[in-house]
């Protein structure tokens, strides 16, 4: 039996992956079925789409800059498995408004006045569950499983995350607006139900919570990044995150107007990221055999550059279409350029999961589990940081009249610093067993 068939076996390990599948799938089920509406359904300029696509990825991000640190805290201070339960209770509440705003704009009632500010703050909202729902589920891995099996319970929350991406975001290219506003509520409460099974985790320490959460996020990372071997690991994590959603952002829009194809194929782009992650992350696992290590990371984020180029000439020779209408699925497959422009997307995602698992791996086993939480947040501020500031950079580039085709070349180039900072990695982790 592998370590990852056993895990899946056992009440410590089993709950915990069904609860953030499900959370995972719900983001993404209400976020792109979101997205892919404005975009196809409101707006009509690749501007606009891809100004409220960023919008939408920077509302989601933003609690997760300003609230990490206060959920490293609490995951430390208090029982995982605790707040897991309450966090879980207000994901329904959540859903009820962001399913609500999803039914008015279904019917076309006051778009843009009640329906998409109803949408951006459950968005919000779910950010903010997310926030603190993040930190534990790395950290109660240590807690949980033996030292062999942290790597194997990684790759399966990283795997199981982005198979639950994929999910979500198949459903929410395919189904109707209004049958998505019931699926997320629905979903929430399942979710709850599960995170209900997950086992007591008490606390690793026990201190005081400072609640002034500027104060406490910055002395979280001053306090964190003093390592030179987490530093570089939450640096080249940020370096990727900040890649990844520039590519979210971009898909939609990309799909639409450079690739004359319907919100179905939007909704495919993402699916093949998602498994092509999914695949690196086991990967990974096997390839370094349940040892911890950034050796292959400098190797991983260069050949995902590679991809990033190669995607960016497959799209450039896309045929400009006869007529004006999408291309659903079934049309867009039949195309020549179409395999390629997938296999290249795949490569991108394959070598974007051999990246990062390692790297998440070794910031919740190289610091001692009392401060797991808060690494993991400190990690989610800097990540956070970064991603919004892909987010504005591509907001940037978008209003300076850059193509956004034009646009995957700077995510190539963003991957040349996670290989470098890969590299700094390794080179430190060599360093620290020499002298160990």
């Amino acid at each position: 039996m592998t370590t990852s068939t056993h895990l899946l076996r056992r009440r410590r390990f089993l709950p915990l992956f069904v609860t953030q599948l499900l959370g995972a799938f719900n983001d993404n089920l209400y976020k792109n079925a979101m997205v892919l509406f404005v975009v196809y359904s409101v707006y009509n300029s690749e501007a606009e789409e891809a100004g409220f696509s960023a919008l939408a990825s920077a509302v989601f991000i933003i609690p997760f800059f300003v609230l990490s640190a206060l959920a490293g805290q609490l995951a430390d201070m208090r029982d995982k498995a605790k707040i897991i339960r309450v966090v879980k209770f207000c994901e329904i509440l959540i859903m009820l408004v962001g399913g609500a705003g999803l039914l008015l704009a279904w019917q076309g009632t006051a778009t843009d006045t009640l329906a998409i500010p109803l949408m951006l703050l459950a968005l919000f909202a779910m950010g903010v569950h997310s926030t603190f729902f993040g930190p534990i589920k790395y950290a109660i891995l240590p807690q949980h499983l033996r030292p062999r099996e942290v790597l194997a319970g990684t790759g399966l929350v990283e795997a199981g995350t982005y198979i639950a991406i994929l999910a979500g975001t198949i459903l929410a290219g395919w189904i109707s607006v209004e049958a998505s506003a019931v699926a997320v509520f629905l979903i929430a409460i399942v979710g709850y139900v599960s995170g209900r099974q997950v086992p007591d985790a008490p606390p690793a320490s026990e201190g005081r919570i400072d609640y002034n959460v500027w104060r406490s996020s910055i002395d979280l990372v001053r306090n964190t990044m003093h390592d030179r071997r987490v530093f570089l690991a939450i640096m080249a994590i940020s370096f990727f995150w900040s890649i990844g959603a520039v590519l979210f952002i971009q898909f939609p829009p990309l799909a639409k107007n450079t690739l004359s194809a319907s919100k179905e194929v939007a909704s495919l782009f993402l699916v093949m990221f998602s498994v092509g992650v999914a695949i690196g992350s086991i990967s990974i696992n096997a390839m370094l055999k349940g040892t911890v290590s950034a050796r292959h990371a400098p190797a991983s984020v260069i050949a995902m550059a590679v991809f990033v180029v190669l995607f960016h000439f497959v799209c450039r020779a896309w045929p400009v279409p006869e007529n004006a209408e999408l291309l659903d699925v079934a049309a867009f497959v039949s195309q020549p350029l179409a395999i390629p422009l997938l296999l290249t997307l795949l490569g991108i995602a394959v070598a974007g999961g051999m990246f990062v698992v390692p790297l998440y791996a070794f910031l919740t086993t190289f610091v001692d589990k009392s401060q797991t939480a808060r690494t993991i947040a400190a990690n989610n501020i800097v990540n956070s940081g970064a991603m919004v500031a892909g987010s504005l950079t591509a907001m940037a580039l978008t209003a300076a009249g850059m193509e956004i085709i034009e646009q995957l070349l700077v995510v190539a180039a963003f991957c040349l610093g996670s290989a470098w900072l890969g590299r700094l990695l390794f080179l430190a982790e060599e360093q620290a067993a020499a002298t160990a």
